[in-house]
């Protein structure tokens, strides 16, 4: 599946429109700094992502003006009435704030902000009432003594300040809301409709149909070009503190070193990178192979993702020292000189990689494994490199169901919806202006076009994804790894052993590492060599938020 109508691809744009601090994370990585290569994007097109995070961005700023003038205007022109609708609503907006951290809170907490909640909906509630009552009364009564629903003015404490406003004006504030309930619903419609057409699982094999695309900018134009460029190149520009950025999170790396002794009776060939690569590749793509079958048909049938493995060689450079983005050898002439420099130069800056990638579930869970070998004094290192990209966030991908939902409310659950939200409206209208302002301005006074290079220092997919993967794709994990390095360590034994030289040591170290450790879990992994070597294995963590660094 081509990476531009990959689910996870379609799961990310779905999240920049659904999340507005991803959306913030994806521009400004991908639009504001321009300095910044575009990390390596595994099963997805990060032009695309960012073309939906700008198109999300300016549909959301359009309707969070419209929010914020309607609320500026209500105040002068429904006078004091509008202020006390305000004040629920504020504390409903900050409630909704404050949600993400409740959820990790005692259950005492969580059920004080359930009741303060759901009392400020009564209070909102109670208000909306009262201006109705006040307004139709006071039209009718003529200044004469208000009653609430035959309750005594007593209860209507709160409109005691504004008893010379006319009536008109409670009546006004309740129309007033009324059109913010209104704008309130209209925005998630739009949102809901982008949701379930242009990224819909059919919608979007049809990038060509892409309304973000077609409504780019011709700045966006320009960046999504540069990133296409440079997030698929077998050279790869890196960060010095994240080398592997874009590739998600490293799954117990490990090498092994021995020394190279000719065999008994041999005159043993020498033995160089490229001659090892040579082997380990083919055994490494064979696992594209079916086991045989009683038939072509049943053949034809199998479905392991092992048979979508990728293979190929990669350089890795440093971002540090170039001039432009320009002098970035992206050519192909350029790549290949550096290609065929780095295999056997063993540098620290510039290395070179076979790359082995597996995609599985739809590109939602990625395995990749970086293999270096290189041999010096007489010595074979072999450096294996797991990294995994988990499954995109739940909440990007339920995005789409939920807008369905929504949709097949009818109209009492629309204007249901939109009455709830809204008081929260104020804060994420100030939210999305304030956040568009901010990139404008870095964008407009930072100067990030013209300045140094850099590298990456985020990748969307590894913004975009979670902490951990179902049982089943933690099992599939597993298994395309052992897979892998299984092939991997019978390739450097057969480059080994053809060359004429001793292989009883790498076996017995290979046994170590495979033998040696449980291979069940993505962190705190130990690798032991030696007879007596022992491995503490810990499980996936499930409150790892994806991508942070080991600490223990």
């Amino acid at each position: 599946m081509p990476p531009a109508v990959s689910d996870a691809c379609r799961y990310l744009c779905a999240g920049a429109h659904a999340d507005d601090r991803y959306r913030s994370a994806v521009i400004d990585e991908l639009s504001v700094h321009e300095e910044r290569f575009t990390a390596p994007s595994f099963g997805i097109d990060a032009a695309r992502v960012l073309a939906h995070a700008c198109y999300a961005r300016r549909r959301d700023l359009g309707w969070a003006l419209a929010v914020v003038a309607l609320w500026v205007l209500a105040v002068p022109l429904a006078g004091g009435y509008f202020v006390i609708l305000l004040c629920p609503g504020i504390v409903l907006a900050l409630l909704a704030w404050a949600d993400p951290g409740a959820a990790k809170a005692s259950v005492l907490a969580r059920g004080t902000l359930t009741l303060i909640r759901w009392l400020a909906r009564l209070v909102l509630a109670y208000v909306l009432l009262l201006l109705v009552w006040n307004g139709i009364d006071g039209l009718f009564r003529d200044g004469a003594e208000q009653h609430v629903f035959g309750l005594p003015t007593a209860l209507s404490l709160p409109f005691l300040v504004f008893d010379e406003r006319p009536p008109s004006y409670a009546l006004l504030a309740v129309f007033l809301y009324a059109l913010l309930v209104f704008l309130v619903g209209l925005r998630r419609g739009q949102s809901a409709q982008v949701l379930t057409g242009p990224l819909s699982s059919g919608g979007f094999r049809d990038p060509e149909a892409d309304p973000a695309e077609r409504a780019a900018s011709p700045h966006t134009l320009r960046r999504m070009a540069e990133i296409r460029y440079e997030q698929h190149a077998k050279l790869v520009m890196y960060h010095s503190d994240e080398p592997f950025r874009g590739a998600g999170q490293a799954f117990q790396p490990w090498s092994l070193s021995v020394e190279l002794r000719p065999r008994t009776g041999v005159t043993p060939e020498p033995l160089d990178n490229r001659t090892v690569l040579e082997r380990v590749r083919p055994l490494v793509e064979a696992l594209t192979v079916p086991s045989p079958h009683d038939s072509p048909k049943s053949v034809d049938a199998v479905r392991d993702r092992l048979r979508e493995l990728r293979t190929d060689e990669v350089v890795f450079l440093p971002a540090d020292g170039i001039d432009s983005r320009a002098a970035a050898p992206y050519d192909p002439e350029e790549t290949t000189e550096h290609h065929e420099a780095a295999v056997e130069e063993g540098g620290e800056a510039r290395r070179h990689f076979l790359r082995i990638r597996v995609g599985g579930w739809y590109e939602d869970v990625v395995v990749t494994v970086f293999v270096r070998v290189h041999t010096q004094g007489g010595m074979l290192v072999l450096e294996v490199a797991p990294h995994v990209l988990m499954p995109v966030r739940n909440a990007f991908r339920e995005a789409e169901r939920e807008a369905h939902r929504y949709l097949a409310g009818g109209a009492f659950g629309k204007v249901a919806w939109a009455v709830a939200h809204t008081p929260a409206s104020l804060a994420w209208s100030v939210r999305s202006i304030y956040r568009a302002a901010v990139a404008a301005w870095e964008r407009g006074t930072g100067g990030y076009r013209w300045a140094l290079p850099e590298g990456p220092a985020a990748a969307v997919r590894e913004l975009g994804a979670q902490g951990i993967g179902s049982l089943f794709q933690q099992m599939d994990v597993l298994r395309y790894l052992k897979s892998i390095q299984d092939r991997i360590s019978e390739g450097v034994k057969d480059a080994l052993r053809d060359a004429g030289w001793q292989t009883d040591e790498f076996e017995q170290k290979v046994i170590t590492v495979n033998g040696g450790v449980y291979i069940d879990s993505a962190r705190n992994s130990a690798f032991g060599f030696g007879e007596n070597s022992t491995a503490k294995v810990a499980n996936f963590d499930r409150g790892e938020r994806h991508g942070r660094d080991d600490k223990d």
